[in-house]
């Protein structure tokens, strides 16, 4: 159990990176099947649509469970969003091109494979989202006494 512990410990930022990232996944793939399969949306219209509600809850989880991120003041909160929503913007350019490329030029139109066209949407922002978030907006401050 001790083991485990400073495992944890050692790798808590992924680890949480990974849990809320997942359910950010969940909540985007179940929205997007929402809008597609029941509304009867486009698929990009539907990603975007997700992506709205995605970005919030994946904004507020990454701030105060991943990076731990203390701004102190409403002007830092407020930097740390603009720069979270500017990265997201980007991600969400790379999956709408994907899911574009997939279901509009490919012929991706049954259930099976817009979802499959998500899917391989996700795994690209997952990865791209993980490093803008670490290394550009809740970077730490580097300590100035070294």
């Amino acid at each position: 159990m001790k083991k485990l512990i400073e495992l944890y410990k050692k790798h808590r930022e992924m680890i949480s990176y990974l849990f809320w990232g997942g359910m950010a996944f969940l909540l985007s793939m179940v929205l997007f099947w929402l809008f597609t399969s029941k509304f009867g949306w486009g698929e990009v219209t539907s990603n975007n649509i997700d992506w709205i509600i995605c970005v919030i809850f994946t904004f507020f989880t990454n701030k105060l469970f991943v990076f731990r991120s203390k701004t102190g003041s409403a002007k830092g909160f407020f930097k740390e969003f603009v720069e979270f929503v500017a990265a997201r913007l980007f991600t969400l350019l790379l999956e709408d091109g994907i899911i574009w490329l997939l279901c509009s030029k490919m012929g991706w139109q049954t259930e099976v494979l817009e979802l499959a066209a998500k899917l391989i949407g996700q795994f690209v922002v997952i990865v791209t989202n993980y490093i803008l978030s670490k290394l550009w907006i809740f970077k730490k401050p580097k300590d100035k006494t070294k």
